[in-house]
């Protein structure tokens, strides 16, 4: 729909967009990213034909857009620039009525029911019918934003080029506007252009993303192809880290402080561990990165306090996590820094011991039993019951993202190779068990000192995680089987 040909042109004689070229198909949407003086606004100038090129071409639909006359060219694109002060003042509804000028014939044409239906959806659309008779001036920024995207959708163009459309925008309205402009795109088969500021808003909403720097195509492709670290650090100067959305096979970024984080030096030491029959509980002086299957805040995040809860073997609760949250509160700390998990183990039994390495320490707490002893590969055959093996691998080092989960899948292994050592056996089979049926694990890391990048066997953390784990389940069983005893 929408081709840009060796497109370059600027003011004077200076080009500051150079050779750009690029297509977007109907139904589709391209977000064009780039930091300040990058030349996004003077490239969308050149495409809607505000700016002359100096060379190079805009087609639309394998037209030229010189070869279209002013009203014709309208009826084919509509433009959003950027928010400005306006020194007339109209009400909301004339200045959406605008966008019907495209459509008018002659001097004295009169207002049609088709005109009349597009300005009350496009209002509808943005929420905005309640200022309908409300001067566009006496409306906050975010308000105004809203109406001149109504006025552009009202003119109902086949292509729309919007100049940050989310300007002004608190966030719930730059949803509902993008929520808007897509189905919009989809419904009625637009080809939407828009500059956006925010990363990742633009790779959430586009189906193409363009980086542009100093007037030219760094990247362009699909948004997993654009929004690489490397790429955007190297555009922006500036850190960023790169992660996944959490609904959507789209990535997103988080910027990186250029200043490094000020914390006093903490040490995660064995005896700073407190035990006793109604929990395991550590905190620590400084938040921890940590992954984990806990009961609450499971997943990853950074906490200060984690406990390991004695529940009753007969433990049963609609909603064991606002149950648990009350735990918490009620012993005086905060949910939110808090990973909490459950274990009907008595937790005085628990083994807590500390493996020196190099690069650190790792510290290793574990509350072991097998009452719901499981077969992983059998677990079809039975129900879920109490878990009773919590395992806690927390390291004085700095562990990558790779690490984390190669530490959790080692401090498994090691899990396994000492209940096979014990015998411990699925009562339902009769083979050989793997864990219990609930077992949770917890990996935290001071995330300074030494970085460690790996965590499996064959590393030195790996080591200490498979030697600790081991030893601290086969003791945490061993005093599992003594209580029981007696």
């Amino acid at each position: 729909m929408l081709k840009i040909n060796n497109l370059s042109g600027g003011y004077g004689d200076r080009n500051i967009v150079q050779n750009v070229s690029f297509s977007v198909a109907k139904g589709t949407m391209l977000g064009i990213l780039g930091p300040n003086g990058s030349g996004k606004s003077t490239l969308m100038k050149l495409i809607s034909g505000v700016l002359p090129a100096s060379s190079g071409t805009v087609e639309i639909g394998g037209k030229e857009i010189g070869a279209f006359q002013a009203k014709e060219l309208a009826r084919e694109m509509a433009v959003l620039p950027q928010l400005h002060a306006h020194a007339f003042a109209h009400t909301v509804r004339e200045t959406i009525a605008l966008g019907r000028y495209p459509h008018q014939s002659g001097w004295f044409s009169s207002w049609s029911k088709e005109d009349e239906n597009e300005v009350q959806e496009a209002m509808r659309l943005m929420n905005i019918s309640q200022y309908e008779k409300t001067q566009i001036d006496q409306l906050s920024g975010g308000e105004q934003q809203r109406v001149f995207v109504a006025q552009a959708l009202a003119q109902n163009a086949r292509i729309l080029l919007l100049d940050e459309p989310t300007n002004h925008l608190d966030i719930n309205h730059q949803k509902e506007l993008l929520d808007t402009i897509k189905k919009q795109a989809i419904e009625k088969n637009l080809t939407v252009v828009s500059i956006f500021h925010d990363i990742n808003i633009a790779s959430m909403y586009c189906d193409q993303l363009l980086l542009l720097d100093q007037g030219r195509i760094v990247r362009m492709g699909e948004p997993h192809e654009v929004v690489r670290a490397q790429d955007i650090e190297t555009v922006y100067h500036t850190r960023v880290s790169n992660h996944p959305h959490p609904e959507l096979p789209k990535p997103q970024i988080t910027l990186l402080p250029g200043v490094e984080r000020k914390a006093a030096a903490a040490k995660i030491a064995a005896e700073d561990f407190l035990v006793s029959p109604e929990m395991v509980l550590y905190q620590s002086e400084m938040p921890l990165k940590t992954v984990s299957s806990a009961v609450i805040n499971a997943g990853s995040g950074w906490f200060r306090t984690f406990i390991n809860r004695h529940v009753d073997m007969n433990y049963n609760i609609d909603d064991s996590v606002q149950e648990m949250t009350g735990f918490i509160e009620n012993k005086g700390f905060k949910p939110t820094e808090t990973v909490g998990m459950m274990t009907a183990v008595r937790t005085e039994h628990a083994v807590v011991k500390e493996y020196q390495g190099d690069f650190g320490s790792v510290v290793i707490a574990v509350t072991a039993g097998v009452g719901n002893a499981v077969d992983v590969s059998k677990a079809v055959e039975r129900e879920v019951g109490v878990g009773t093996i919590n395992t806690w691998i927390m390291v004085n080092g700095h562990l990558s993202d790779e690490a984390f989960i190669q530490a959790m899948i080692t401090a498994t292994e090691a899990k396994t190779k000492a209940l096979h050592q014990e015998g411990v056996k699925d009562p339902l089979t009769g083979t050989i068990a793997t864990g219990t049926s609930t077992d949770s694990c917890l990996v935290s890391a001071t995330q300074q000192g030494g970085y460690l990048p790996y965590a499996g066997p064959i590393t030195e953390l790996g080591k200490l995680i498979g030697t600790g784990v081991f030893e601290c389940t086969v003791e945490a069983l061993e005093s599992y089987r003594q209580a029981k005893a007696q």
